[in-house]
């Protein structure tokens, strides 16, 4: 059995090399994919199959759909013989086998986080990581050599797929690359200043798979660098550049919303709250404005975006706009909605309460609104 226990380790092996090093699970901040959203993947990992021949075949067989079944039906007879014939126990063989299957698998995640210092030292190699959700993030520290991310999100039917990347403010020891036509185009440079890393967009007629490229920069001393970014994929948007402003999240943010789209708003934001403007910031080099609200009342927020201060126990939250809406202080009560992206809260309809009460009423009386609202 010895040899062909050899020949059974190979084969293994080379089935996860190729499916990369199993990732640390990924601890989720206000960036979460456990909330449920009609075109987000979840967080999964990978479940150890039955202790039996015919499991591990499975398994081994799934991730290699459509290999010529020679090798299956050799490990099956190995496996088989070695199987019954230790009755007292399973074979030292199969154990080992089990353990490596109980490890996460990393195409099953929405996130990544792994460290340079873990490879090979003279390997040439070029890593690789599949994500599998619409929005995670990547943490690559001590940068070496390359690494090539996957992206395969669950977006069969959508024809457009806008890609946004946003790198941490401490981001340096590689640059970030998107694969474009068999081309290398430039994202993300470590070069720039931490300030300087805004949002950078792009779109592609491809979502079910889109390549990122990271190469390592040379590296003069042994110090710490992290190559960080948070990202974020949306269906069916045709928008696409560098800049944050022209993003498809922000798409006519500045106008106001009409009757029906307020009504789809508080069915299907992110956050819907009712509180008072008490304080409007400008930053006129990122073109972007910040609205503090004292909240009243929240409907709904996806993450914790708007906390309870522990000292007042008032309700505070900030909301993100762009500075050309020119957005100022009003009095009284207002219904504010949005969207998430990368932790922050982006402002949608924001009516007055009153004006919204009214539309929403009306609508109810008629049979028109899409969801129902509680008031109380």
């Amino acid at each position: 059995m010895q040899e062909g226990g050899m020949g059974i380790a190979h084969l293994f092996h080379a089935c996860f090399t190729e499916r990369n090093t199993p990732p640390t699970v990924p601890q989720r901040g206000p960036l979460s994919s456990t909330h449920h959203h009609p075109h987000r993947s979840h967080q999964r990992i990978c479940k150890s199959v039955a202790p039996t021949p015919e499991g591990i075949i499975f398994f081994l067989h799934s991730l290699h759909a459509g290999s010529k079944r020679g090798w299956q039906n050799h490990l099956m007879s190995l496996l088989g013989r070695e199987f019954w014939s230790r009755r007292s126990g399973l074979p030292l063989l199969l154990l080992l086998l089990l353990s490596s299957l109980q490890q996460p698998c990393a195409a099953d995640y929405c996130s990544w986080k792994g460290s340079g210092l873990s490879w090979e030292p003279h390997s040439r190699a070029v890593e690789q990581v599949h994500l599998r959700c619409t929005e995670g993030f990547l943490e690559w520290m001590y940068p070496a050599r390359a690494l090539r991310v996957i992206l395969e999100p669950n977006l069969s039917s959508a024809r457009h797929t806008t890609i946004c990347i946003k790198p941490s403010s401490n981001f340096q020891g590689a640059n970030i690359y998107v694969e474009h036509d068999g081309q290398l185009h430039l994202l993300v440079s470590e070069a720039e200043e931490p300030r300087l890393h805004h949002v950078s967009c792009f779109s592609t007629h491809s979502p079910q798979q889109v390549a990122l490229f990271l190469q390592a920069s040379p590296q003069r001393d042994i110090s710490r660098k992290t190559a960080s970014f948070q990202y974020e994929l949306l269906s069916n948007q045709s928008a696409s550049g560098r800049d944050f402003q022209k993003m498809a999240l922000v798409k006519a943010m500045c106008r106001p919303c009409d009757n029906m789209e307020l009504l789809m708003a508080i069915c299907s934001s992110d956050f819907v709250v009712r509180g008072s403007i008490q304080n409007v910031t400008h930053d006129s080099e990122n073109q972007m404005s910040q609205v503090e609200v004292d909240v009243h009342r929240v409907y709904r927020q996806k993450n914790r975006i708007f906390q309870q201060d522990k000292e007042t126990g008032k309700w505070q939250g900030p909301i993100k706009t762009l500075l050309q809406c020119k957005v100022k202080k009003g009095m009284g009560d207002f219904l504010f909605t949005g969207n998430e992206h990368f932790g922050e809260a982006w402002l949608g309809c924001a009516p007055r309460f009153k004006d919204f009460s009214a539309i929403y009423q009306e609508a109810r009386e008629k049979g028109a609104n899409p969801c129902d609202f509680q008031f109380n």
